[in-house]
């Protein structure tokens, strides 16, 4: 096997112009533009709207490259790409080989009879997508969300990341080129076309794999394999099968069994370890490696548990035999132009999820199937994937046989590219065809809609069978959300499956709202922000920094969104006294809104069994639904996502009109723990009226266990609900695990104090700093900024009582004296949104 890489630099050119500028390749044809100066930043004001050609242009990219004859002296010799964007003819030589019309896809195409030693040219013809999807709409038309605001009409028509048209929190930048690596693949008796391991834990102290090797080759009786398996590089296991009775033929298949005595298991984070395995193939001829791969596996069992309950139907994720509370986010294309991702970034966000306790992601239907070092980390950090496929929010063209067959070869592709990850969890077919279906799906013949019948038939079907198919160890989902029991077209049924709960938001119902939902496992609900003032500051003139100006809204994607998030705002909080404010406020907001749902569902385990929330990441810099903006900064939310995901979690439910605290704690941990439960009531200017605490034994594992009810209705009717502040701690060996604050006002009303807050420094090796604050009067929603310079912080949006310090550790992205760092480093607190 002898690869040959053609990525690298490349030229590309506009159909019919000869002026050519360099390219890169994994790339697209906006990054070459912006690399060459021939385009602003498209993020920039509204620049998108007059680049709006790039998308409507045929690109052409070329390249020469030079081959020896070694190369071509192979039997076989196969041009294969990882990835094209979309419609692309690809020459060689000046003769056409071949045409592609899924992103989605792997290429491959035999080239051999088209090359020569010496200089190659290759040249590949992107084509403009809208013609296409026009016609295809023109023909039968099938709806779709957001057109004439946010999406372009007929994207639902092609098979590319959906969202590349426009969405509710992204551009609408329509991409071309070559997305993912490009090489020539030269061999000669055979290669090996795929691995599939399965495991089998039905023997305690062991686990058995069944590994099947997929080869193509018409000489099998020439070959053997040798399959090894290593742990941190020690051999653990090995086999070698003899080829020499398969049958001559195009495909063959090696299978051989294996058996891991005293397995470490995989868990998810905050659950245990994330232990791999190498499971090394290797084709051999004699004694030769013709061919090899490497999987990297963790060895566990992770399922879909659906049973009948006292309350329905479960819907929970068991891993290794134990249930699991899901706590995460839904993920998105982290940028617009998807080849600027590094694996420095992916790890960024991977780790940004796993240290505000994540365990699970949503990959939504409407982006990419993520590169493979996306889940290579979210395998290393204990990250599991509900990983839907690539339909949303729109009807498709289930009864087009050529759509169809294309769907099926990207389903089994990526399915076999992705199955032997630990983290996937679950494959789910479209992201809300059922839960908005009467935009999309009809029980008769109408114009825009899908059938019934023709979506049964493409996603419980034709993709659910090929799911199935390729991988029959994981559950297959319909659609997010979904409501297996009872009437389909219910699909938030607070019974069973899943829900995508928009009461709060698009709604408008207050955020006490959440506290009323008893559903399974919530797979979507969100409450938006806007970036803070440095990310708004990238887009926007001075002039535009007004939130209902121009470049502002357009940078709202949401057609309620600046209305919705002002109007709430305006029933929770004082009005903001400047731009800069609104900014932080609106991220305050946004984790007040999450931390009322979040805590609700964790109180309500085993009834509840997850709880992801809309959305994790930005694909460029906007006002959205993100916990960290596209920049990588952490909003408030993902802050607090720290203490309200945390393992051990104290949280309560007051009663405003009783004067009476419910306290509980929630244990996801495997195992109970004795705890200490420490309550301090105080007036808003820090003055303690009562206090008290209180052993708790054996708080259960994997449970929501109340505590005590607490009862302060002498004390309101004394002081006022405006003065009153109720703080909880949850101590285990003396540390504090968890904190939380109740009130029994909105905050808008809280007599608050100047907290007066002060700091003390210390500098830290690396170029980070220590920062200890300290409060006279309680403060709320504290965060420290260092004025004008990027920073990572170890928290921030945190409460604060007097006499009770929190250290921050600060680390700026360049370096600074300890005496720049004190100049530049603001203490801000609620109080500050209002006050000057």
């Amino acid at each position: 096997m002898k690869l040959f890489d053609l990525g690298g630099q490349w030229r590309v050119r506009k159909q019919g112009d000869i002026e050519t500028i360099p390219a890169t390749v994994p790339g697209c044809v906006h990054t070459d533009l912006l690399h060459a100066e021939k385009i602003e930043d498209p993020f920039y004001r509204d620049n998108e709207t007059r680049q709006m050609w790039i998308g409507e242009t045929d690109w052409i990219y070329s390249r020469t490259f030079t081959l020896d004859s070694s190369l071509l002296d192979h039997q076989h010799v196969l041009l294969q790409f990882l990835g094209l964007d979309t419609l692309a003819t690809i020459t060689i030589n000046g003769s056409e080989i071949g045409k592609t019309d899924n992103q989605f896809r792997t290429w491959e195409f035999d080239v051999k009879p088209y090359l020569k030693a010496g200089e190659n040219t290759i040249e590949i013809l992107f084509a403009n997508t809208m013609p296409v999807i026009q016609a295809e709409q023109r023909k039968r038309y099938l709806n779709l969300t957001g057109v004439g605001h946010h999406r372009i009409d007929g994207s639902n028509r092609i098979r590319k990341s959906q969202c590349n048209y426009g969405w509710d929190w992204g551009p609408m930048c329509v991409t071309a080129g070559i997305w993912r690596p490009i090489h020539l693949l030269a061999f000669n008796t055979g290669r090996i076309q795929d691995v599939y391991i399965t495991q089998d834990h039905s023997q305690a102290g062991r686990v058995g794999l069944q590994i099947a090797v997929n080869l193509e080759t018409k000489e099998a009786s020439a070959l053997k394999a040798k399959i090894t398996v290593l742990h941190e590089g020690d051999l653990v296991c090995e086999t070698e099968i003899d080829l020499s009775d398969q049958p001559n033929q195009s495909e063959a298949a090696a299978k051989a069994s294996l058996t891991i005595e005293q397995p470490k298991l995989w868990w998810p984070n905050g659950l245990g370890e994330q232990p791999f395995y190498e499971v090394n193939v290797g084709l051999l001829q004699g004694e030769k490696v013709i061919d090899s791969t490497s999987k990297r596996i963790g060895l566990r069992t992770l399922v879909l548990d659906r049973h009948p309950d006292q309350w329905g139907e479960s819907f929970q994720f068991v891993v290794n035999g134990k249930p699991f509370f899901a706590k995460g986010a839904n993920w998105i294309p982290a940028d617009t132009f998807v080849t600027r991702m590094t694996r420095e970034h992916y790890e960024y966000l991977i780790k940004s999820a796993a240290d505000a306790h994540f365990n699970m992601l949503r990959v939504w239907g409407g982006g990419i199937y993520e590169d493979d070092v996306f889940y290579e980390l979210c395998d290393h950090y204990g990250i599991c994937i509900w990983q839907d496929f690539m339909f949303a929010c729109s009807g498709y063209a289930a009864h087009d046989d050529a759509f169809v067959a294309n769907v099926k070869q990207e389903i089994a592709e990526n399915v076999k590219r992705l199955r032997h990850h630990p983290c996937i969890a679950l494959w789910c077919g479209n992201n809300e065809l059922e839960h908005i279906h009467q935009m999309f799906l009809s029980d008769t013949p109408q114009p825009g809609f899908m059938t019934w019948d023709e979506y049964t038939y493409l996603f419980d079907g034709v993709i659910g069978g090929i799911a199935k198919q390729h991988d029959p160890e994981r559950a297959y989902w319909p659609s997010s959300s979904h409501s297996p029991l009872g009437d389909r077209k219910d699909p938030n049924n607070p019974t069973c499956g899943d829900a995508h709960l928009w009461e709060v938001w698009h709604g408008r119902q207050p955020f006490e709202w959440y506290r009323t939902c008893e559903h399974r496992f919530n797979s979507e609900f969100g409450f938006q922000s806007f970036p803070e003032p440095q990310v708004v500051n990238s887009y926007t003139a001075p002039e535009d920094r007004n939130i209902t100006s121009y470049i502002m809204e357009w940078h709202q994607r949401s057609q309620i969104g600046n209305d919705a998030i002002i109007q709430y705002m305006l029933s929770w909080c004082q009005l903001p006294t400047s731009f800069d404010m609104l900014l932080w406020l609106s991220q305050i907001l946004q984790g007040m809104a999450m931390k009322y749902a979040v805590e609700h569902w964790r109180r309500s385990m085993p009834r509840g069994m997850g709880t992801l929330y809309w959305q994790m990441n930005d694909c460029w810099p906007v006002a959205s639904w993100s916990s960290i903006d596209y920049y990588g900064n952490w909003k408030a939310l993902h802050y607090m996502a720290q203490d309200f995901f945390a393992p051990l979690l104290i949280s309560a439910v007051e009663d405003q009109e009783w004067g009476t605290v419910e306290v509980h704690v929630t244990n996801d941990l495997l195992h109970p723990v004795s705890g200490v439960i420490r309550w301090t009531l105080a007036d808003t200017a820090g003055k303690i009226l009562a206090l008290n605490t209180l052993d708790h034994s054996n708080i259960a594992a994997g449970a929501n266990t109340k505590v005590c009810l607490l009862d302060f209705a002498d004390h309101l009717k004394e002081e006022g609900r405006r003065k009153l502040l109720v703080w909880l701690e949850l101590l285990v060996d003396n540390e504090v695990v968890s904190q939380n604050l109740v009130y029994f006002i909105r905050p808008k009303h809280l007599e608050l104090y100047d907290p007066e807050l002060t700091a003390q420094i210390q500098m830290l090796p690396h170029g980070s700093f220590a920062v200890t604050i300290n409060a006279k009067h309680p403060a709320l929603w504290v965060w420290p900024e260092i004025e004008g310079v990027e920073a990572t912080y170890s928290h921030r949006f945190f409460h604060l009582m007097p006499g009770k310090a929190v250290e921050v550790h600060v680390h700026p992205e360049r370096a600074m004296s300890l005496q720049e760092f004190e100049q530049k480093l603001k203490l801000y607190s609620l109080i500050d949104t209002y006050h000057a």
